[in-house]
């Protein structure tokens, strides 16, 4: 058996709430979302804007990716172990304390923690993780069947070898108590106001401004030193940026272009892993119902041609990115897995005339506009990101200017976020400002799996099954590398594998790499310790992922 030691590390589900961190500077703040710091709160309560807009929406399910508020994955529900994507270390217990593959891989043996209960008091069994495995989305038509052997042994076997999805099933599935989740009628229509988990936090009090967790009394561990977690709500990046150099926010994460402003007093530090690719996404497929030239691979590489990625990172994110690349791998991290050199990164000069190149080959044609067009439909494409994400917004312009350059039409224009998310989902767009959440672990088969899988993927209209693969994206050999990848523990034929996804999903962009977004975390150190340090990686320390926060909150304790 595999027995994992005790530590810390990191998990992420690949969430769209990563996103959040994307803002910059839109209206200073009013007197609706501003603390006075005479009635802050007590210190042990630590007070989290971790993105979200008001009116805050109470939802607490973890089976909404896209909806769930923050903190409910991780301080309230919890995956079996704790994987943290800023190290190599091995993943850290949480509800499990071992693990076993077997030598084909099909059948992993889960060996849980004992005496665990569940927030309300009941006892937290085998017999919930069986349950969780196979309820609503968590059910997969390759799991052919998992049984509890015992009170805190499961076995789940699959009918295709699991090595590459370790990270996915043991660090990103929330487990849910099946005496509250197998009474709900509908997982999808269910907010769960109330949630009943595992975590070391419960919910207190919820309002349309914030939301308040406190320590949860039958946590396995015992109560964490901080007492209570208040979550709030803000209407812009510029108010969470000023209610934090003000002492009035202890721990965000957000784009601040001159972090100098905010550290300068000594109180708050910062932390920029540089991680998640920040893509122009695409509707790319027209027989699922995509519209638009960008569903045109030609149009699409002349389109990434044309990006003047070392300005837009000095104009849009002040220099705080670093360089992505179309193979969709973390470098230097995941360097081993990089087929071909010529994909680190993309290109990083616009090249017009190869953008006009592109498009010549592929049949278009300038016309009296100096816009190319082909069977005399113009090429004229939508770029949309959220309002007040200016970051992102900036970006968009200037890729409008630069696609112009070389006779390409896109217009920029933003929306509200709660007018972001259903086009997004549901696949009414052409082209989005968008962010990838990068793989948990050193290896980028969940990426490849969860935003270029095309059997997961759906038509326009709906929803993808599982995953984010947002952009409509199909490829028969690229889902033949997934399978195929996911199913070896073989380092040299999983590179075999990855060299045919990299070499496709180069060609086809269906994500076009744009950087790697700064991912800016900002903590109080004068009134709280224990944050993750250059020297010490235990966690992301950013408050909008998933799992990590969970890990950082019970290393916190308050200053006195």
């Amino acid at each position: 058996m595999k027995t994992i030691p005790v530590g810390v590390a990191a998990a992420a589900v690949a969430i769209s709430l990563v996103l959040t961190a994307c803002t910059s500077t839109p209206p200073a703040p009013t007197a609706s979302t501003s603390t006075s710091s005479s009635s802050a709160p007590k210190a042990s309560t630590l007070r989290v804007w971790a993105g979200s807009a008001t009116p805050i929406t109470v939802d607490f399910n973890p089976f909404h990716v896209d909806t769930a508020l923050f903190g409910t994955y991780g301080p309230i529900y919890e995956p079996l172990f704790f994987f943290n994507q800023l190290s190599s270390d091995a993943p850290v217990p949480m509800l499990g304390e071992s693990f076993d593959y077997s030598a084909d891989g099909k059948t992993v043996t889960i060996k849980l923690k004992p005496n665990v209960k569940w927030s309300d008091g009941e006892p937290l069994t085998a017999d919930d993780v069986v349950f969780t495995l196979g309820y609503g989305p968590n059910k997969t038509d390759k799991l052919t069947s998992v049984t509890a052997t015992d009170a805190t042994t499961v076995e789940a076997k699959y009918s295709t070898p699991q090595f590459t999805n370790e990270s996915q099933l043991l660090g990103a599935t929330m487990i849910v108590p099946k005496h509250v989740w197998s009474k709900v009628t509908s997982y999808m229509k269910e907010t769960n106001p109330k949630p009943v988990g595992s975590g070391a936090y419960v919910v207190k009090t919820t309002s349309d401004a914030s939301y308040t967790f406190t320590a949860n009394a039958n946590y396995r561990d015992g109560a964490p030193p901080i007492s209570d977690v208040q979550y709030l709500g803000l209407d812009s990046n510029q108010s969470g940026q000023d209610m934090l150099t003000t002492g009035q926010i202890d721990w965000t994460g957000m784009f601040v272009a001159n972090p100098d402003t905010v550290t300068a007093g000594g109180a708050i530090a910062t932390m920029n892993a540089q991680q998640d690719p920040t893509v122009i996404m695409t509707c790319s497929d027209a027989s699922k119902g995509c519209k638009g030239a960008q569903t045109d691979p030609a149009v699409r590489q002349a389109l990434n041609a044309a990006i003047d990625r070392p300005a837009l990172a000095e104009k849009a994110w002040a220099g705080l990115v670093g360089e992505a690349n179309p193979a969709f791998v973390l470098l230097p991290r995941d360097q081993q897995w990089l087929s071909d050199p010529a994909l680190a990164p993309s290109p990083q000069s616009p090249n017009a005339a190869q953008a006009q190149q592109i498009l010549e080959a592929a049949g278009y044609a300038k016309n009296s506009k100096g816009f190319y067009a082909k069977d005399g439909k113009e090429v004229d494409l939508d770029l949309f990101s959220p309002d007040g994400w200016t970051d992102y917004n900036d970006a968009a312009k200037l890729i409008a200017e630069e696609a112009g350059k070389a006779g390409i039409k896109v217009t920029a224009r933003t929306v509200s976020e709660a007018e972001y998310w259903t086009p997004v989902t549901n696949g009414d767009f052409q082209l989005a400002m968008y962010g990838l959440t990068q793989s948990l672990v050193a290896d980028p088969f969940s990426n490849y799996d969860q935003y270029f899988y095309g059997k997961s993927t759906a038509k326009v209209g709906d929803a993808p099954t599982r995953g984010q693969n947002y952009a409509r994206y199909a490829n028969a050999a690229v889902d033949a590398a997934v399978e195929a990848a996911g199913a070896t523990n073989d380092p040299a034929a999983k590179k075999a594998e990855y060299a045919k996804i990299q070499a496709q999903i180069a060609k086809d962009l269906p994500y076009i790499p744009v950087v790697l977004n700064a991912s800016q975390a900002f903590f109080n150190t004068k009134g709280f310790t224990g944050w993750p340090t250059d020297d010490n990686l235990y966690a992301d320390p950013l408050p909008y992922l998933s799992v990590a926060p969970a890990i950082v909150l019970l290393h916190l304790l308050p200053v006195s």
